[in-house]
């Protein structure tokens, strides 16, 4: 008896918010399998309602708590020829959403995996912003802890190309307070909030004044698109001061360094070995 051809993997896009931006391949998609792994099978079921879909496919839930759990039935499934269709609750899985463990189990496997694009909140949100599309990089959710935040943020100081974040609501005015220190208080920014969706609001300014926005209260999925740094010749005495004031203010001096050197145009080895001078002669 022949062994089963492998099934195959299909990673399916879902509506960002407006349910009419499904695609056709998307409800052919969820026809067509034989098991759906959906991060909330609520909201699956919520969102067929509203495509008024009738699945056939057997549903399990797969998500952050149980995704390394899952994979071994779910490769096991491939293997024997199963259709298998990954959904997230919103987006591309994969994407700051579950499906790398799987997807990771199945090329293992030799188990073909494909994708139906859609909707993208990262590609949606840059698209949008006003800011350059030509080179971007998607950092995700930087740490919710403060210090971990912070160093992430000087870390990409001098990072020349725009950058998009995803943040939680209601740690929104935290991040970007820390962006204005570490990027500039200048930076040229965006906060992308309830894409696609009736309340969609796109706001525009510098890292201060949107910091200054979100320290009241903000609701729904928040999307933040960052210009990068623009390389210039600057003071290295300015830079110097730069560096001390933040450390005053409690910042450690490595990151301090990186953020001044991209805010002030010049070498991070030399404004380290200067700003390290000063600061012992005041010490």
């Amino acid at each position: 008896m022949s062994e089963p051809e492998s099934g195959v993997l299909v990673l399916a896009a879902t509506p960002i918010g407006d349910v009419a931006d499904a695609s056709p391949a998307l409800r052919r998609a969820l026809l067509d399998a034989d098991v759906i792994a959906a991060e909330d099978t609520r909201r699956f079921r919520d969102l067929c309602r509203r495509l008024d879909l009738e699945p056939t496919a057997r549903v399990v839930s797969y998500f952050d708590g149980n995704e390394a759990g899952r994979v071994e039935g779910l490769v096991a499934a491939l293997t024997a020829g199963v259709r298998v269709v990954v959904v997230t609750d919103a987006g591309m899985p994969v994407v700051s959403d579950p499906g790398f463990r799987i997807v990771q189990a199945a090329v293992d496997a030799d188990v073909r995996v494909t994708a139906v694009p859609g909707p993208s909140a990262v590609l949606t949100a840059l698209a949008v912003s006003g800011l350059p599309t030509d080179r971007f990089t998607f950092e995700g959710f930087v740490s919710r802890k403060p210090g971990e935040r912070r160093r992430a943020l000087a870390d990409l100081a001098a990072e020349p190309r725009t950058m998009v974040f995803f943040e939680a609501p209601h740690r929104l005015a935290a991040f970007l307070a820390d962006a204005a220190q570490a990027l500039g208080p200048d930076r040229p920014a965006v906060v992308c909030r309830e894409l696609t969706k009736t309340y969609e609001e796109v706001l525009r300014g510098t890292l201060a004044d949107l910091a200054a926005w979100a320290a009241g209260e903000v609701r729904g999925e928040i999307t933040v698109v960052v210009a990068g740094a623009v390389a210039r010749a600057g003071s290295l005495q300015d830079a110097v001061a730069d560096v001390l004031a933040q450390v005053a203010d409690g910042e450690r001096f490595k990151n301090a360094v990186a953020a001044a050197a991209a805010r002030h145009g010049v070498a991070k080895p030399e404004l380290y070995d200067a700003a390290l001078a000063a600061r012992k002669e005041r010490a």
